[in-house]
């Protein structure tokens, strides 16, 4: 009887498996796909394995076929972009927004047929930005865009000199990508990468920051990091950190990221056999690194670039090699954070620095910002056709004080998220 029951209950699991292969496929299984997974099964039931083990392997199955492995879209031949299907739809939003397939909210609007509805698309599009599950956009697109991806991993400084960043920087990535995430589900402005004047700390990374009053492991909302001469992405201890060398600051790289990552500046190549800096502070010939740097770019052939880097990073010196503040260097010699400008500009420090990338730099960064965004949702470099799009969403932005929802439906309801070129056949997106 027991084995009769084991009998019975098999074309239910059988039937459960094909229900997950729909759920790993992204969209509803093809009549052939179905009866090829059933024969799978039966064939091998037909060479004595047991149940279980012939379910197994029509699950490894599943997991080895291209619908799985690739996202594939199908386009109608023409000549003409063609729409991407609902269930190709809904997987572009969850991706974009979430790494990961749809749920069930979104499965259920493209089964509809209505997805494409913009009323319907831009409802999922907000739905989703509030979910908790937007953390993943804020790891994959900005933790990568700013080049602190994987950071919790990041190896490359000295345990002589810094031994207690390998227990810090696990609760670092945490802190940005809490930051992050935040800005996204409040629908904050964009502009708040730059200016936010608050953070999220446990009691380590309170203490890390100069933060009194936290004591608990658990981690928390904190405002008023402007007095605790941090706030935004200028003042994260993972930006100032992986941006910097194994044992000293560098305002080169520092800069370098200020101008290409945040900016979009282009810069050519550095010359090859450029004689490199020496690796510790404290070995400096009696002087800072900064002065190293100023010496080291009066070569001609390195003052073009560097007049244009450099100020940037002489602007975050106040942070050491782990973006710890300091008055000092390693060697006890004072830090000077005033600088100028290609262009003329004076500043000083942080505060300075942010000041002149909100309002002289403004419209650079956020050009750089919603091109990143968009090359991301598209999987795809942005393209001289996708400047129009750019354009929009720069205007819509400034009339809806920046918010992220914004950028994120212009981009969801554009031509380009949902049509695909003309080119035949199927196409895959990992």
């Amino acid at each position: 009887e027991f084995r009769k029951q084991i009998v019975d209950d098999e074309p239910k699991q059988l039937q459960a498996l094909l229900d997950f292969a729909a759920q790993a496929y992204r969209r509803p299984l093809h009549a052939d796909e179905g009866e090829q997974l059933r024969d799978v099964y039966r064939k091998l039931r037909e060479q004595e394995l047991s149940h279980d083990e012939a379910f197994r392997l029509t699950l490894a199955r599943v997991f080895v076929a291209s619908p799985f492995l690739y996202r594939l879209e199908t386009v109608a031949t023409g000549t003409a972009p063609a729409l991407v299907s609902n269930e190709e739809l809904a997987t572009r939003l969850s991706y974009f927004l979430w790494s990961s397939p749809p749920d069930r909210e979104l499965h259920a609007a493209a089964a509809t047929g209505a997805l494409h509805a913009p009323e319907i698309l831009a409802s999922h599009a907000r739905r989703m930005v509030k979910d908790p599950r937007v953390r993943r956009l804020a790891t994959e697109f900005l933790c990568q865009w700013l080049g602190i991806y994987e950071f919790d991993l990041l190896d490359e400084k000295s345990e002589k000199h810094f031994p207690e960043f390998q227990d810090l920087r696990a609760d670092m990535y945490e802190e940005s990508i809490r930051f992050f995430t935040d800005l996204i589900r409040s629908d904050a402005s964009m502009l708040s990468l730059l200016d936010a004047d608050h953070t999220f700390v446990n009691d380590r990374m309170a203490k890390f920051y100069g933060v009194s009053g936290v004591e608990s492991a658990a981690w928390m909302r904190i405002d008023g990091m402007r007095d605790h001469g941090r706030g935004g992405i200028l003042g994260l201890a993972t930006t100032l950190a992986k941006h910097s060398s194994v044992s000293r600051t560098s305002p080169i790289l520092r800069g370098n990221w200020v101008s290409e990552v945040l900016l979009g500046e282009r810069l050519p190549r550095p010359p090859k056999e450029v004689p490199e800096l020496p690796g510790d502070e404290t070995s400096t010939d009696g002087l800072t690194v900064r002065q190293l740097v100023e010496k080291h770019t009066t070569d001609p052939l390195c003052s073009g670039c560097h007049e244009r880097i450099d100020p940037f990073g002489f602007a975050l010196e106040a942070f050491d090699t782990i973006g710890r503040r300091r008055a000092q260097d390693l060697a006890g010699r004072p830090i000077d954070t005033k600088t100028r400008l290609r262009d003329g500009s004076e500043l000083r420090g942080l505060l300075g620095l942010r000041s002149y990338l909100l309002e002289t730099r403004r419209e650079a960064f956020l050009r750089q910002l919603c091109r990143k965004l968009l090359g991301y949702a598209l999987g795809r470099e942005v393209q001289l056709s996708d400047e129009p799009l750019l354009t929009e969403m720069r205007e819509r932005l400034e009339k809806n004080n920046y918010r992220w929802s914004v950028a994120v439906e212009t981009i969801v309801l554009s031509r380009q998220f949902r049509t695909i070129r003309p080119v035949g056949g199927q196409r895959a997106r990992f």
